[in-house]
């Protein structure tokens, strides 16, 4: 595995023949064993990153998006997917050449008041992301099992843990978890897909941008939010610096090739999931009756009315994989997030352990699962510049990406984003608020 051609690796000391390296490098080793299995080694921050665009406040808004508008707001899921794409690998650009993560990088570049500034708005997303990811899990434990929402956000806490501490034997498990249970949210809509049968017709007119009023706009920004999740942004970084030691420019631009693979890959399963998420609500629940539908319960119970208990366990399943694997993942960020902008660090357990608190206290009150995961991913929209606009601004530096800076393309295409971004989120409070 790569960890192990990483610590097999030999590279000459300063001093050893005049300064030239010994042996070949971890990435000559990984290549050396075979294109497919050096491919299949290099495979796996993107998909760590990728549970993030598949967690409950995708369920939420997806289910929502389609039983209200049917197959409207497509093109919405479409749009943030591809954003996500060109997001992700900059983030993972940024980590695999400076070594640093995006809060890193952050605070060596920028004010101390605008570090800690930063740093205090992504704690408010992680809340956010917590809270989403939280009650998804402990849904899909009360809809597979029964569990009371209390007890089974108590039970999340302890499978999150399990998951974390997967990370003390190595990265290489903890994306391997991580990959198997988006495998399993992936053929639980697969199936949805292929027993429902969406309109082929719906779904391709639902690609052609439009809107619907007020109610469109705000379930479309909450999409966005729920696929372009700034603790991911932060994240990536995270999960590319380092993680393949490189000895000079050319093996960095390999490694690059095989993470852009990568993020192609598990983005794409992401995107697809997202889109069979809303056009199979589309075509169960875009009906007079069932148009209002709300929330994930009133949706599991209609899977298992209109399709069948298969159906209904499908959903479930994929939900309860969902939250359980976004609510680790989104735990390894907040830690990622505090340790680069601050430079302090918690264990993992604790820090899970300290942000489960308003999750279950959302839980405790007996708020709406579903509206509260609508909510919180309108809340992570309003995130996302924070993440991505010092992200676009470092990778088109010179001084910090050398030769891989990015090219004037590259940075047209990010700065849209950030400005589409924005401007949704501006239109929504101009709407919220002063027309509503």
């Amino acid at each position: 595995m790569l960890e192990g051609a990483i610590e097999g690796a030999s590279v000459a000391l300063p001093g050893e023949l005049g300064g030239a390296l010994v042996g070949p490098s971890a990435l000559e080793q990984l290549l050396a064993k075979g294109r497919l299995r050096a491919t299949l080694a290099m495979l796996g921050p993107a998909f760590v990153a990728s549970i993030a665009y598949v967690d409950p406040g995708n369920f939420a808004t997806n289910v929502q998006g389609g039983a209200k508008f049917g197959y409207l707001l497509l093109w919405v899921v479409l749009a943030a997917n591809l954003m996500a794409m060109l997001i992700q690998y900059l983030s993972a650009k940024l980590g695999i050449v400076t070594d640093h993560n995006l809060p890193e990088v952050v605070r060596q570049r920028f004010p101390r008041a605008v570090t800690w500034g930063m740093w205090a708005q992504a704690e408010v997303m992680a809340m956010s992301t917590d809270i989403a990811e939280f009650l998804g899990a402990a849904l899909g434990l009360n809809l597979l099992f029964g569990v009371p929402l209390l007890p089974a956000g108590l039970m999340t806490g302890v499978i999150a843990f399990a998951i974390l501490e997967l990370q003390t034997h190595g990265f290489r498990r903890f994306e391997l978890a991580i990959t198997a249970l988006l495998g399993i949210i992936f053929a639980g809509f697969l199936y949805e897909t292929l027993r429902i049968g969406p309109s082929v017709h719906g779904s391709l007119h639902g690609l052609l941008p439009g809107l619907s009023g007020t109610s469109s706009l705000y379930l479309a920004v909450g999409i966005i939010g729920a696929t372009v999740m700034p603790h991911a942004i932060y994240l990536h970084s995270a999960l590319t610096s380092g993680r393949t030691p490189v000895r000079d420019g050319r093996e960095r631009s390999r490694v690059l090739r095989f993470e852009r693979l990568d993020v192609i890959i598990a983005l794409g399963l992401a995107g697809l999931v997202n889109l069979a998420m809303l056009a199979v609500a589309a075509k169960l629940f875009h009906t007079p009756a069932l148009s209002g539908l709300s929330t994930i319960q009133e949706a599991h119970a209609q899977f298992g009315h209109l399709v069948g208990g298969t159906a209904a366990l499908a959903f479930a399943v994929a939900l309860l994989a969902s939250g359980a694997s976004s609510s680790s993942v989104g735990t390894y960020a907040g830690q990622v997030v505090m340790s680069g902008f601050i430079n302090i660090r918690f264990s993992l357990l604790l820090r899970r352990a300290v942000t489960m608190i308003p999750a279950i206290v959302v839980l405790a009150v007996g708020v709406s699962p579903t509206s509260a995961l609508v909510l919180s991913q309108v809340v992570l929209s309003f995130g996302i510049p924070f993440a991505l606009v010092p992200l676009v601004m470092l990778t088109s530096r010179r001084d910090v990406m050398g030769a891989h800076v990015n090219g004037r393309l590259t940075t047209a295409a990010a700065w849209a984003c950030a400005i589409v971004i924005i401007s949704l989120n501006v239109f929504l409070i101009y709407q919220q608020f002063f027309m509503g």
